[in-house]
């Protein structure tokens, strides 16, 4: 098998790239390093790209390997043929290689290999030739061994002399029929044939198991569609319909067509004796043995697909999360909303740093709205509060209406207010780092500062979180937990990576998704610094323990160091190319802050590469040492759409169809998207809204984080749901 090819062709790149890609991976090279600073040597795979091929090279490989064992495996059987390791070698597929494997594997006892016991393989070999020319009876009076006496009477003596019992001529039949059933069913290509007809002309069904009770899952009480045509998200709540014992499931597969197919196979002749007893075999083959299992199979495909799907929607939405951009230079009250509890506030500085934190009680039971208001106006005066960040969850929008009339009293403060999405916050606040981060508070303070520091800096203080735990997406309890954790902290370490960090002020949590940086290495840097005071030379990184010239080479580029003895050490551009920074620099005549310059020089070059190669890089490199040079230390984050900062807030009595709004896109699924338009209830906008023109997904539309403007289309104040529509009339 050319791995290579195969993954080029699904990636629809060239296969040198992967080929090069697979190098450098095997090397040990990071994919957020091979993606930034091996663009020549990839041909500029991008690092979504390259976990793609990452993952697929790992299956791949895998299948290599299980491939290898088969072929061992029959080998040592004695039953290995050229055909059939040329067979083995070809598949593609791990549940191919099974089917091909399943004849030869160790099998558990069954009625086949019980039969076999009692000596009746010759048996159903007869029946297979088809060549009859009497009853079968005949013939399998011929296997009738009658009543065996058991050598003693122990009890294994008579298990053993029962197992060989053949006590008459119909008992002999149907030994026989197990045999030829389990033939059928371990033949891989009927298993291929039955498994792609069940697929393409198949239906999935789920019934409710009590009708008359109500549920979330009545929309699938009497469900029936297409095998091919079933969307991901319906297949995750038939799945989870049927975990919680509300629904049964079922594949109704086309039995007609297959039964058919499988006559055609193996009934060879029109023989009177043997045709009706085949049939009869084939149909118990189909019911009993491949029926359920090519059902597991494909309910398995089914899931595996719309984990994947939505895996992948809570990769994207998690990215748009962490890339929203900080609110730089606001003193910010974090405010974690609550009823019997309390609101917990925290007042953070502009650097991130807690100066004071409270408990207020104007929600209910206690309602001391007056003494809250009170509480704030006197933080807000005391400490230069300029924003306040109010967390999403229980009491938030009970706490908004408080805030907003209070900040109507204080004109003059000109604070605003933004709702903040607290996924994961109560996990943080529990969390070890939480507890070393902050010692002396308790959960609830903890809380109220990470609400405050992710509109500071939504990234740093989103990756102290177990991507699982920060909720974008839906059934996210349901899917493979291990795939989905995989797939999000490459998503964070993407994100991490392409904003970059100060290696003086990152935390450990944020330094350790930084490429070729462990946790530990994390914590070595930070104490580092604590023991040295700050870096004031990438140079110096590689005097930090376990901290070796490999790690070097794939984390230098990502972390800058502000006002240190090489101006370069501040930008995204890696030392290794520092050489041709100051080439082009020298070339231009231009100086490194002289950006407005480099920007003229870059729109005089004619020909990149000739000017590439006369400094000794790629064309790639060169572009983004331009891009550099022209911003240092750009922030990616400033592209993305800014949070919606209010002082005002609407009930949602208030809304009414035709009313139009803006709002922040929360949570993007597979048949819509929730935006917060400010009242207590996140509105939905249909996939069917979102467009004039066809679309597969919400993505294609909108992101996590986007603002966007939306028209009411209705409101349901009892069963606290809005429909909102992005197709907006003027």
């Amino acid at each position: 098998m050319d791995i290579a090819h195969i993954i080029a062709e699904e990636l629809s790149v060239k296969t040198w790239q992967v080929e090069a890609a697979v190098k450098l991976i095997d090397e040990g090279n990071t994919i957020p390093f091979i993606s930034r600073y091996r663009k020549e040597m990839t041909g500029s795979l991008n690092d979504e790209q390259l976990r793609d091929l990452d993952e697929r090279l790992k299956y791949l490989r895998s299948l290599e390997e299980r491939k290898a064992e088969i072929i061992k495996a029959i080998d040592d059987q004695g039953k290995l043929t050229e055909e059939l390791k040329q067979k083995i070698e070809a598949a593609e597929k791990l549940v191919t290689l099974e089917d091909i494997y399943r004849p030869y594997k160790a099998k558990k006892a069954t009625r086949a290999s019980a039969a076999k016991e009692r000596g009746l393989e010759p048996l159903s070999e007869y029946i297979l030739k088809q060549d009859a020319a009497e009853p079968l009876e005949k013939e399998a009076e011929k296997y009738v061994t009658g009543k065996i006496e058991p050598a003693s009477d122990s009890k294994e003596d008579k298990v053993k002399a029962a197992a060989k019992e053949v006590i008459d001529a119909q008992a002999a039949l149907q030994g026989a029929s197990d045999i030829i059933a389990e033939l059928i069913s371990d033949n891989a290509d009927y298993r291929t044939f039955i498994r792609k007809a069940t697929s393409r002309d198949g239906k999935l069904i789920s019934k409710a198991k009590d009708t008359e009770t109500r549920t979330v899952y009545e929309n699938y009480y009497d469900y029936s569609e297409p095998i091919g045509k079933v969307a991901g998200h319906r297949v995750l709540a038939i799945n989870r319909g049927e975990a919680e014992k509300v629904l049964t499931v079922s594949v109704e597969a086309p039995v007609i067509n297959i039964l058919e197919y499988l006559e055609r196979k193996v009934i060879t002749k029109d023989n009177p004796f043997t045709t009706d007893f085949l049939k009869a075999s084939i149909a118990d083959s189909y019911k009993r043995l491949i029926a359920p299992s090519i059902e597991r199979e494909i309910r398995a495909e089914l899931t595996e697909i719309a984990e994947d799907g939505a895996i992948d929607v809570f990769g994207k939405n998690l990215r748009q999360l962490l890339m929203q951009p900080p609110i730089a230079g606001q003193t910010v009250l974090g405010w974690d909303p609550a009823f019997r509890t309390g609101c917990k506030l925290a007042v953070i500085d502009p650097t991130g740093k807690v100066l004071d934190t409270v408990v207020v009680y104007p929600t209910e039971p206690q309602k001391k709205v007056e003494e809250a208001k009170k509480i704030v106006k006197a933080l807000i005066k005391k400490y230069g509060i300029t924003m306040i960040s109010v967390g999403n969850g229980t009491a938030s929008r009970e706490s908004e209406q408080v805030i907003v009339e209070m900040l109507k009293e204080i004109p003059e403060a000109g604070v605003q207010y933004v709702i903040t999405n607290e996924a994961g916050a109560s996990v943080y606040s529990a969390s070890k780092l939480a507890t070393e981060e902050f010692p002396n508070f308790d959960v609830g303070q903890r809380s109220a500062a990470s609400i405050a520091r992710r509109v500071q800096d939504p990234l740093s203080e989103l990756v102290k979180i177990d991507p699982k735990s920060i909720g974008v997406g839906q059934y996210q309890h349901d899917m493979n937990q291990k795939k989905l954790s995989d797939k999000l902290t490459g998503v964070v370490e993407n994100a991490v990576n392409e904003v970059g960090v100060d290696a003086n002020t990152a935390s450990a949590a944020l330094l350790s998704y930084i490429s070729g940086v462990n946790s530990q290495i994390a914590k070595n840097i930070v104490a580092y610094r604590e023991e040295h005071g700050k870096f004031t030379s990438r140079k110096e990184f590689l005097k930090v323990a376990k901290l070796g010239p490999k790690a070097f080479e794939q984390c230098t580029g990502f972390m800058r160091i502000s006002d240190g003895k090489e101006p370069l050490d501040a930008t995204s551009v890696h030392p290794e190319s520092y050489e041709a920074a100051r080439k082009l620099l020298e070339l231009s005549g231009c100086s490194l802050r002289d950006e407005e310059a480099i920007k003229a020089y870059e729109k005089k070059v004619k020909d990149k590469a000739a000017l590439a190669a006369q400094i000794g890089i790629g064309e790639p490199t060169l572009k983004d040492i331009f891009s550099e040079l022209e911003k240092p230390g750009r922030d990616p984050r400033e592209d993305m759409p800014k949070p919606i900062l209010r002082s005002d807030v609407l009930d949602m009595k208030d809304l009414k169809p035709g009313m139009k709004l803006k709002g922040t896109v929360r949570n993007v699924i597979d048949f819509g998207a929730f935006v917060d338009i400010g009242v207590h209830q996140d509105g939905l906008v249909h996939i069917s809204q979102m467009s004039d023109r066809y679309i597969k997904h919400p993505l294609e539309v909108v992101s996590v984080g986007d603002v966007v403007d939306v028209e009411v289309l209705n409101v349901d104040l009892e069963r606290k749901k809005i429909s909102l529509t992005l197709r907006v009339r003027d």
